[in-house]
């Protein structure tokens, strides 16, 4: 099991104090928070990708190519790349570029973006955003998987006789996860493809989640990948730690009840309850992430939400520690003692090379 934490950027006033940090500051506290993910243990630093305000993380690629200078072993990870605004060649260059900086450590999840005026700003149609979505990726796929490409397509211009450089470090492009909170067009092309399949559940019941899961698994199967229960599933989740619930409750709860992406909705008691959410004590975060296994089945990647809703970056440096503490043993040696045999791990650049190499030797 990959844990790790992911971002969606957002800038945020403190409620508790009334300051909003700067773009720098939340663009270095970024940089921290990664740097923190990688010296408790965990596996994975995902940021998100936006071109609007509140949100800092325009460019993806920027920010983990100098948070690979810092860090030595976790995978660096897209929350979203918008596959469906942003031109596949450039996605193609960017992140075979990342690959090398990184020596492999670089994964994708593929989204739509859920910000309705990005695709004019980009000269997109969000009426056609799943036409996009799957053309865009055909063609990405093409242009790491084939050294010259000869392509005509609807929603950009043909290419002939194109090279993207550079190729992907030893000819194995990054993993690409898909992302999807709605559409099931997306479970169904991740599950054509072999590809992962990234349920951001963090603000919908889990029935919803279930059912879309459930569509990817089977069709996963039904392309020949393997059985259903080993298709590559990750999900989101948040949590919000102190040593004591009643003091998590507590500090939290200004948090919750005035972010843009909470307030006027449930109560934080009603949201807990009907999604991933954990405000309490690390035992309560423990308990409440091995029950997705229930729902969802047997997964390869679980990423957390930490640093929204306005939180000073000191708090969220000290959840990560007590995190790492008291919370990432027991998850892993439990994720571990589940997941029965014939269930993959999450594929990385080192398993993904010597599959590669290993196909290379049966068919020469």
């Amino acid at each position: 099991m990959q844990i790790g934490v992911f971002s969606v950027s957002d800038i945020t006033r403190d409620p508790t104090t009334g300051k909003t940090p700067t773009e720098q500051e939340r663009i270095k506290s970024a940089v921290a928070i990664a740097r923190k993910v990688e010296e408790i243990g965990m596996d994975v630093y995902a940021t998100g990708e936006h071109h609007n305000p509140p949100f800092f993380a325009s460019s993806p690629t920027t920010l983990l190519g100098y948070i690979a200078a810092q860090t030595e072993r976790i995978i660096l990870s897209t929350a979203t790349t918008l596959i469906t605004t942003n031109d596949p060649v450039k996605i193609a260059e960017d992140y075979a570029m990342l690959q090398h900086l990184a020596d492999g450590r670089v994964d994708l999840v593929m989204g739509r973006g859920n910000t309705p005026p990005v695709y004019p700003w980009f000269g997109k149609d969000i009426q056609k955003g799943i036409e996009l979505a799957v053309e865009n990726y055909h063609l990405l796929r093409r242009l790491w998987d084939e050294d010259v490409v000869n392509w005509q397509g609807k929603h950009r211009t043909p290419l002939q006789g194109f090279m993207s450089t550079p190729r992907p470090l030893d000819d194995v492009p990054p993993f690409v996860w898909h992302g999807s909170i709605r559409s099931p067009q997306i479970a169904e092309q991740a599950a054509y493809y072999g590809d992962g399949f990234f349920a951001n559940n963090i603000f919908w019941p889990k029935e919803h989640y279930m059912q879309l899961i459930r569509l990817y698994r089977e069709r996963y199967e039904h392309y020949g990948h393997g059985a259903a229960d080993q298709a590559i599933v990750g999900l989101g989740g948040q949590f919000f730690m102190r040593k004591n619930s009643q003091d998590a409750v507590r500090e939290f709860r200004p948090y919750f009840d005035n972010a843009p992406v909470y307030g006027g909705g449930p109560s934080m008691e009603d949201f807990t309850a009907q999604t991933p959410l954990t405000v309490g004590s690390p035992q309560e975060v423990i308990e409440k992430t091995l029950t997705f296994r229930e729902y969802f089945g047997d997964y390869q990647r679980q990423l957390f939400l930490v640093d929204h809703a306005g939180l000073p970056l000191k708090t969220v440096l000290e959840q990560l520690d007590l995190f790492g503490e008291e919370v990432l043993p027991t998850l892993r040696k439990e994720f571990a003692d589940r997941k029965p045999a014939h269930v993959p791990d999450a594929p990385t650049f080192e398993t993904r090379k010597a599959e590669r190499a290993n196909q290379q030797q049966v068919t020469s």
